[in-house]
């Protein structure tokens, strides 16, 4: 049954221009002025976080926009106390949209005495008083099942497919999509069948942790023009190593699209001196000015589905049709012509 309350926003520090183009892509779909609530969010002076609420939430349908991203452990008790600071100001249902859900990748026990740490991440939102979580191409599937609430996993893949489709349309029979590693095979197959592209995996060994020793590439990518899917980009080594390899295998051309752009460390300068023509990212993840001016670095807007998710939620109609380029394509009119 359709919500008699509008939905309303409220934005942590963590990706404000995400959660500015999100409330004005709302705005475009209800006719009507969606913004953030006002509220501070701020720090004393040890670093505590504080957050006042300044407008009424009673009875509201909240949506807290904050990916829990670097420095994860500031975003993540930030979205923690908006929502404590929701809960006691007594909002009907809080749905927390994590564009990047940091600890992803601590999904399991890899090792004796080690923690999951998305387990605890997913009882924290749990218990500070989360409903529902809406996020973007969760680093592991079974994340899903951490939480007792439902969780609305979105995919970059429709996005990207447009992207792709938009592009590359004078060479999509040229085109090859490629796996980083074994793991990632079928987020790279859902791309590949969308865009109708055959499927090579780049295999890595290691001789120690962190020391990649050798790739070798399971497919015959001479003449093709690769497309390296992933959801992750940290440090970016294994992605240019991977690139470099594929050229060395005969590839002309290679480009990688990437969900998350971390970027930590040395990650922009090893891109931008790598053989990629092209890595392509999201703005799950607010890029610096850095990323931003990196010559071979470009950034897709996520806000169009968030908004239309957010909208679905609010609405209670599916999520799911977002999976779906003839739902999504509409969508992103006049960013993608893909005939």
């Amino acid at each position: 049954m359709p919500a008699m309350t509008e939905p309303k926003l409220i934005a942590g520090n963590a990706n404000r221009p995400l959660a500015h183009a999100i409330s004005r892509r709302m705005s475009m779909h209800r006719g009507m002025n969606v913004e953030p609530i006002k509220a501070r969010v701020e720090r004393f002076n040890d670093q505590e976080i504080f957050v006042e609420v300044y407008e009424n939430v009673r009875g509201e349908d909240m949506y807290i926009i904050q990916s829990t991203s670097n420095p994860a452990n500031d975003n993540l008790m930030e979205l923690l106390i908006i929502t404590d600071a929701l809960k006691r100001s007594s909002a009907d249902r809080i749905t927390a949209v994590i564009p990047y859900f940091g600890y992803a990748r601590q999904d399991r026990r890899a090792k004796a005495r080690t923690p999951i740490s998305a387990k605890l991440v997913a009882n924290l939102l749990t218990e500070a008083g989360v409903d529902r979580v809406l996020t973007l191409d969760l680093h592991a599937a079974q994340i899903q099942g951490f939480f007792d609430i439902p969780v609305d996993n979105l995919y970059a893949a429709p996005i990207f497919s447009l992207d792709i489709m938009h592009h590359f349309r004078d060479k999509l029979g040229e085109l090859m999509v490629v796996s980083p590693d074994v793991g990632g095979v079928a987020r790279a197959r859902e791309i590949a069948q969308r865009i109708k592209a055959p499927l090579a995996i780049v295999d890595k060994r290691r001789e120690k942790p962190g020391e990649i020793a050798e790739m070798t590439v399971i497919g015959d990518v001479s003449g093709k023009t690769c497309i390296i899917v992933d959801d992750i980009c940290d440090t970016a080594g294994t992605l240019c190593k991977a690139a470099q390899t594929l050229v060395d295998n005969g590839a002309t051309e290679v480009h990688a699209y990437i969900t998350h752009g971390v970027l930590s460390g040395p990650a922009i300068d090893r891109v931008e001196s790598s053989v990629m023509k092209s890595l392509v990212i999201t703005d799950s993840i607010e890029p610096s000015d850095l990323v931003r001016s990196a010559r071979n670095i470009r950034i897709v807007p996520t806000a169009p589905m968030f908004a239309q998710a957010i909208l679905n939620i609010w609405n209670g109609t599916s999520v799911s049709s977002l999976f779906e380029l003839e739902t999504l394509g509409p969508i992103y009119e006049g960013l993608y012509h893909t005939e």
